[in-house]
């Protein structure tokens, strides 16, 4: 080969490689992800450039902010913590939430809690049946079967009693349904939307970015939120046992209309149409319970959920209980919670024996030693699969909503958390807990640790995969 197409090629791998370690410098936090990237750009002849531009950018968040940057601006230098007025809990754990969203929180409310769909099902049916003004649905999945097509049929009484029905429904989420639900809705008039459907004209072949958020907000005066989504599965039928567990709250008071503002915000994303959003509440029912909703998604600037967590588990001093399905932690969450074990704060983690999603569990299995050896205390749930997200902290803290502790919720759906300041609404979730635990199997350490070494190397090799599940 001559001089000159030894030196053209030079040429044609030092610009992508130039550009991609620019990018990198600029863009990567991690240290060690960004030095491992720029040895592969540099060292390997275009591949190393061009596996970096497929696989090391991340274009969910990306494609979610959908701005142009300006070539030095690096939004995570900005950030989006807010400063607390003086006098307005300026620390602990109350001030947290404050300082990632600047929402204050919304004081006078009740809470019910409701467990499996048994409960939950009836309330919120009822809620839709003395609907008058309007009634606003986002759900992951909303299934076509038996309880499917009763809520479909009460949205539909209401459009014809002149209610305003708006309902949301995850694009890939619906696909859990042989006959497509948004479909039935449209049939009976219903007002629909589905949020990022995957199409292939236009293109948009996106499998994140979904909308897990469950909500069910009526007349501005009652919500249900929670990880409930509305299928069969989460009841106990006369043919069909129960195959998931789950846990549902409803709200009343002034933090219903926080919770509608989540709404309008998804509803002007899928749709492009603004909701009237200056509604008060015209409940006159009052409680006593301070909430504070925390929406995240892949567009913000910072992990506001992820963030929460860590901080609100920084200041446990007696206490932490975690119930989730999936439980994939950040090398931060998992510090997190070394330090808490080590001031002596009292840790249960409760996660289903038999996961719906198989490698979840294989994933997980590669990280629990580390916790184990520091005397936190996990549990195995006999089936059914608990599909429950609740965090406990101390004896007033509880965070509920839809989020997973996994790189998924925390990272590329669109999430809402909720906290609860509450000791009432604490006790009764920590005796949730400690029924769940009654019935659970406890983690051996050992046991955990004397895997055969196929199955480790299976639960290794899934665990690389974490980032993507």
């Amino acid at each position: 080969m001559d001089k000159v197409s030894v030196l053209l090629l030079l040429v044609m791998h030092l610009g992508p490689a130039s550009y991609a370690v620019y990018h990198i410098l600029l863009y990567k936090r991690d240290t060690r992800s960004a030095l491992g990237w720029i040895m592969a750009c540099i060292f390997i002849p275009f591949g190393g450039p061009v596996t970096y531009f497929l696989f090391g950018i991340n274009r969910v968040r990306t494609r979610a902010r959908s701005l142009k940057r300006r070539l030095f601006k690096i939004r995570f230098e900005v950030g989006r913590a807010k400063p607390i007025p003086q006098g307005l809990y300026e620390k602990g754990i109350r001030a947290i939430g404050y300082h990632i969203t600047g929402t204050e929180l919304s004081l006078d409310n009740s809470i019910t809690i409701f467990h499996n769909g048994d409960n939950a099902y009836p309330a919120m049916l009822e809620a839709i049946k003395q609907s008058t003004d309007r009634v606003y649905l986002t759900t992951y999945i909303l299934k076509s079967d038996k309880i499917g097509k009763t809520f479909i049929d009460a949205l539909a009484d209401a459009v014809v009693r002149g209610v305003e029905v708006k309902v949301l429904v995850d694009g890939i989420g619906e696909l859990y349904s042989w006959t497509k639900p948004s479909k039935l809705l449209m049939d009976k008039k219903v007002s629909v939307a589905k949020f990022m459907p995957p199409s292939l004209f236009p293109p948009n072949i996106y499998i994140n970015m979904r909308n897990h958020r469950k909500l069910l907000i009526v007349d501005n005066d009652i919500a249900f939120a929670g990880g409930m989504n509305i299928s069969d599965d989460n009841m106990s039928l006369t043919n069909k046992p129960r195959q998931i567990t789950d846990t549902h709250f409803s709200f009343q008071g002034d933090f219903v209309n926080d919770l509608s503002k989540v709404f309008y915000e998804d509803w002007l994303m899928a749709t492009g149409e603004q909701l009237a959003s200056d509604i008060a509440p015209k409940s006159t029912h009052k409680g006593d319970t301070p909430c504070r909703v925390i929406p995240d998604g892949p567009g913000e600037e910072m992990d506001f959920l992820a963030l929460a967590i860590q901080a609100v588990i920084a200041t446990a001093t007696d206490s932490i209980e975690i119930m989730t399905p999936y439980f994939i932690p950040s090398r931060e969450l998992i510090s997190s919670l070394q330090s808490a074990a080590l001031r002596g704060v009292n840790i249960r983690i409760v996660l289903p024996a038999k996961n719906n999603l198989f490698y979840m569990h294989w994933a997980n299995r590669n990280i629990l030693s580390e916790l184990l050896q520091l005397k936190i205390e996990i549990y195995y749930q006999a089936p059914p699969f608990c599909h429950s997200k609740l965090l406990c902290i101390d004896d007033e803290y509880c965070m509920v909503g839809s989020a997973n502790l996994d790189p998924r919720s925390l990272r590329l759906n669109y999430e809402v958390g909720i906290e609860v300041f509450s000791k009432e609404i604490n006790r009764l979730i920590r005796a949730h807990f400690d029924d769940a635990i009654s019935k659970s199997t406890r983690l051996d350490r050992m046991k955990l640790e004397n895997r055969s070494i196929p199955i480790r190397l299976r639960d290794a090799v899934v665990s690389l995969l974490s980032p993507y599940l």
